[in-house]
């Protein structure tokens, strides 16, 4: 695994993370390593010390939740640009594996199969998430720019 992998928010904030699209108020907007939904996205917290949302200020915590809607609207705006199919995004704040404060930003798209489009992303099988096909590159780049031109407009 690559060093900024090991500490995702210690290497945007030295400018080491590939993934970023831009900094936020709230954090850090970030394209997703693994792209079997094209254009998933993730919110992290600044911060690398917290690791729930109700651990920041509450000025914070709305700088949060403020960036999460906007990175779910450029994402929104930026997938239907790029593809048709696209039908709506969905926004999930977790916390069960990574232990620091993020948000996933899933796309969800009219192609994807009759019994998951309209279910949690999580049921998708497990070998998606570590199959070569799906990891981010540059197949992703007109994506990436269009998601990263929706944030600077919100901006």
């Amino acid at each position: 695994m690559e060093d900024w992998r090991r500490d995702r928010i210690g290497s945007a904030l030295r400018g080491e993370n590939p993934t970023v699209l831009r900094r936020m108020d709230g954090g850090f907007a970030v394209i997703g390593d693994v792209q079997f939904l094209p254009g998933y996205c993730v919110l992290l917290v600044d911060d690398p010390g917290v690791q729930r949302l109700s651990e920041l200020p509450r000025g914070k915590r709305v700088e949060f939740l403020t960036s999460m809607e906007r990175l779910g609207e450029a994402v929104e705006r930026g997938c239907a640009r790029v593809d048709p199919a696209f039908r709506r995004v969905n926004l999930e704040i977790l916390g069960n594996a990574d232990p620091f404060l993020h948000a996933h930003v899933w796309p969800r798209y009219e192609w994807e199969p009759a019994e998951l489009v309209t279910r949690p992303v999580w049921l998708y099988e497990r070998e998606r998430w570590g199959d070569p096909q799906y990891a981010l590159g540059p197949q992703h780049d007109a994506l990436r720019a269009a998601i990263s031109e929706e944030l600077e407009r919100l901006s």
